[in-house]
């Protein structure tokens, strides 16, 4: 571990930096979200588009981490990158304004914004991520993620918060005026929380036991040729993906199966919501401590069961489509979201742990390349999630079944992600020091 390990203190500060970038991208992927499709009247298509394509551009991962490795720092590219996305978020807002009375130039202005919110967040989250992961003691890592992300989902409800209430009445000059409040108080934040708090960290660049460094592409296959580093790809992607496919069909199947008002599918939102923090906070407390001695707090066992649960609860989905208003929606609906929590907090606990092992100097490559299959399955797993369901619904009927039919192939992703993660890393990880030859060619110095 290079540096000072952080306290419980430097954490919050990290998790502060992680629910600033996501007060920006809750603006970002809901707010101008239902102001173009309510107030200016466009295709829901289009911002449909402008999101999956900050997702797309989230495939620059890999380079940013890349980048951070070289320098050795993180903070820098923690910083620019908010700064880069303040500043996309802000012409976001100017470009939906702007689509008011010119739509053309407003629409291609709103594409330039969203690719600098992927860019932002990309440089932002993967180096955060990296800095948590090189700083945090092993013991604290399911805590530490569970700290993050709560501040984070912290980020997204107090900005959804009082941004609604100040839009209210709805103006352009309100939501430009909001934005820009929200974006520069997030900036502020992140400049505060990272003041002195990675402190002189050598650059690895001026090491003389390596006095060149390969290229990117270089590196990066070096990074998908470590098995542990290429398993644990696949499996965030197919985790990932049977996750984030629920998010566009769980209330239409509540309202179609059930009967429930727009209200109430609403609150079935909040009650998976609800399970998802207790899934955090136990596999949080599994992992640190006392519990963690008595080996209650293997990450691989929780990210493994996790998905399992995640399964057996898509399982209850497929059922309630099949019985109907007589099954306990809520109660599956709490339960597949406890398990989704689990899931999601054991498996960022094991990527910070598996960042750093492998070849030296590649954690930025590694996290780069999860985060990057992460933002692909969420792009995809949402889009294909929708389709599907409607593909079921031509198909089979009554509508109820054709939701079952999906929740089905969810339950087997999760199924297929929890073999996956049980297999990552069963065999040693060699940790491996390189250098230069006289003749310029790389060998192994120490394997261990």
């Amino acid at each position: 571990m290079n540096g000072a390990a952080l306290g419980w203190g430097g954490i919050a500060r990290l998790g502060l930096v992680q629910a600033s970038l996501g007060a920006i991208v809750v603006l970002m992927t809901s707010t101008l979200n239902r102001v173009m499709v309510v107030e200016l009247a466009l295709p829901a298509l289009l911002p449909g588009l402008l999101v999956a394509l900050h997702y797309a551009v989230q495939v620059a991962r890999p380079r940013m981490g890349y980048g951070s490795d070289v320098g050795g720092r993180r903070t820098p590219w923690i910083v620019g990158g908010m700064a880069l996305l303040a500043t996309g978020g802000l012409l976001a807002a100017l470009s939906t304004v702007w689509m008011q009375t010119q739509r053309v130039p407003g629409t291609a202005l709103a594409f330039a914004a969203f690719v600098m919110i992927g860019l932002g967040v990309s440089a932002a989250g993967t180096s955060l991520l990296v800095l948590l992961a090189k700083r945090v003691v092993p013991e604290r890592r399911a805590a530490a993620a569970t700290i993050v992300w709560l501040m984070m989902i912290a980020g997204f409800a107090v900005t959804a918060g009082v941004a609604g209430r100040l839009l209210d009445p709805y103006s352009p000059a309100r939501l430009v005026a909001v934005t820009t409040g929200v974006c520069a108080i997030a900036l502020m934040l992140t400049l505060l929380a990272l003041f002195r708090l990675e402190g002189d960290v050598r650059s690895q660049a001026s090491d003389d036991t390596e006095p060149a460094k390969p290229g990117f592409l270089a590196a990066l296959r070096q990074v998908w040729g470590e098995p542990a580093a290429r398993q644990f790809t696949i499996f965030v992607f197919v985790s990932m993906l049977a996750y984030s496919a629920q998010d566009l069909i769980l209330e239409p199947f509540a309202g179609v199966a059930f009967g429930y008002t727009p209200g109430q599918s609403t609150q079935l939102s909040g009650v998976q919501h609800g399970g998802v923090l207790l899934g955090m906070i136990v596999v949080a407390l599994a992992g640190s401590g006392a519990l963690a001695r008595r080996r209650f707090g293997s990450l691989r066992a929780w990210t493994v069961g996790g998905c399992v649960a995640s399964a057996l609860a898509l399982l209850g989905l497929v059922a309630a489509g099949v019985v109907g208003p007589g099954w306990p929606l809520q109660a599956t609906v709490f339960a597949l979201g406890a398990a989704n929590g689990a899931f999601s907090i054991a498996a960022i606990g094991s990527m910070m742990r598996l960042a750093g092992e492998g070849r030296e100097r590649r954690e930025g490559v590694r996290m780069g390349l999860w985060g990057a299959a992460q933002a692909i399955a969420f792009g995809a797993g949402g889009l294909l999630g929708a389709v599907a369901s409607d593909v079921a619904r031509l198909l089979i009927d009554p509508p109820a079944l054709a939701y079952a039919s999906v929740f089905a192939a969810e339950a087997l992703l999760f199924v297929v992600a929890a073999v996956l993660a049980w297999r990552i890393g069963r065999a040693p990880v060699a940790r491996v020091r390189m250098t230069a030859t006289p003749a310029g060619e790389w060998a192994s110095l120490e394997a261990r």
